[in-house]
């Protein structure tokens, strides 16, 4: 199905002189990435799945889940500094208070308590902590999505954010499948139980969360938005909590306190400094 739109319109880009473009005949939302965002997709591609979600796989074959949990929701922290030099975000005293805290309130979540507390009672020794090529790989990540953030509102600039995300997860996972065979990786190896949580993940966790994160990210400002994610480890400890009746921790609970406090402030920034305003 092909029809004519306006180029000025948010929903669709143009599909080349002749201005048809190719749309999902549900959502109106166009498959063609205008030629002028190619190379920033090429780029968001490489930087936010490529690196990204290779950094992250290798770092976590080295790394607990936890420090892994804490050191890839850095990435807030991240974000508030690059959408600050890039698209002067006001981030205010506030709002790093509240950037602090979300990291604290992760660190509680993730950590075990006997490492809190001898970073508690001795202050953050370097060489007390599991620091090996693990920590490196998964700050590269964290990195990178602080990045991709950035990098997709160039991509979308005359494209739908929906089908950009969509073509940024093919290209970008082009690497990781030549690497994995480059490797031996045999596909054939899984078993049918394993592709069923691969479409889960790649569906579900990858797509869906990819495509809303990247939509509002266009919409919304980054440091308030990108906050949000201090609250992923609260709603997984939350499913584990009602699904699988896990008890949490002290530490635990403190952490979610903080994670809920750090959010308020950071997305109330504004009204909280200058109430007046």
């Amino acid at each position: 199905m092909e029809e004519t739109f306006r180029r000025d319109d948010p929903t669709v880009c143009s599909g080349g002189s002749l201005g048809m473009v190719v749309v999902l005949p549900i959502a109106g939302i166009s498959l063609v990435v205008a030629r002028e965002d190619w190379g920033w997709l090429a780029l968001f591609s490489l930087v936010d799945v490529s690196c990204a979600q290779g950094l992250l796989s290798t770092g976590l074959q080295t790394t607990g889940a936890g420090l892994g949990s804490v050191l890839i929701d850095t990435q807030p922290l991240l974000v508030a500094l690059l959408a600050r030099q890039v698209f002067g975000e006001a981030i205010n005293p506030v709002g790093w208070l509240g950037l602090l805290m979300g990291l604290g309130g992760v660190a509680c979540l993730g950590l075990p308590e006997p490492l809190l507390q001898n970073l508690w009672l001795q202050g953050p020794a370097l060489g007390g902590l599991p620091w090996n090529g693990g920590v490196a790989l998964l700050l590269g990540s964290a990195m990178s999505m602080a990045c991709g953030a950035v990098l997709c509102r160039f991509a979308a600039r005359q494209s739908h954010v929906l089908s950009v995300t969509a073509w940024h997860l093919l290209l970008g996972g082009l690497p990781l499948l030549g690497i994995s065979a480059w490797q031996g990786s045999a596909l054939q190896t899984l078993l049918p139980q394993d592709w069923w949580l691969m479409a889960y993940a790649s569906g579900g966790g990858t797509a869906l969360g990819y495509g809303l994160f990247f939509w509002f990210v266009t919409r919304r400002e980054l440091t308030g938005f990108t906050a949000l994610t201090f609250l992923t480890p609260v709603f997984a400890l939350a499913c584990g909590w009602l699904v699988q009746d896990e008890h949490l921790e002290t530490s635990q609970w403190i952490g979610v306190l903080l994670a809920l406090v750090a959010v308020t402030l950071i997305t109330r920034r504004q009204q909280l400094w200058m109430p007046n305003q």
